[in-house]
């Protein structure tokens, strides 16, 4: 082979390769949702009620050690704002995921409804 075509077949196993390490390391950055093994529901809150608030939503982000267990939770969004707040918070922090090896994120929407 000519020097030449040795420098073009070089340089496209190196593109190809580079290309590859980078396919690589995006899809060890993308992870699948972490596997729920207890979720409790959150208690529709009494103070809700008496102001004859009978629904709302709020999405929140969990953030969860190797071990699954959920450290922290942040409320993202919620409608009505700070109704369902406390609620959300105590659930979710009982809340388990299986045993992933690695902190990880995890957000989720919980909507209340009060049929009484």
């Amino acid at each position: 082979m000519s020097k030449q075509l040795n420098k073009t077949v070089s340089r496209t196993i190196t593109r190809t390769l580079l290309g590859l390490a980078s396919a690589l390391v995006l899809a060890a950055g993308a992870h699948a949702t972490p596997k729920i093994v207890k979720k409790v529901p959150p208690e529709f809150p009494a103070e809700a009620a008496r102001q004859s608030i009978s629904q709302g939503s709020v999405r929140a982000k969990m953030n969860i050690e190797p071990d699954g267990k959920v450290s922290g939770v942040e409320i993202l969004e919620a409608e009505p704002r700070k109704v369902f707040d406390k609620a959300v918070t105590r659930a979710l922090m009982d809340w388990k995921f299986e045993p992933s090896g690695q902190k990880e994120t995890h957000e989720v929407k919980l909507v209340f409804k009060n049929e009484d």
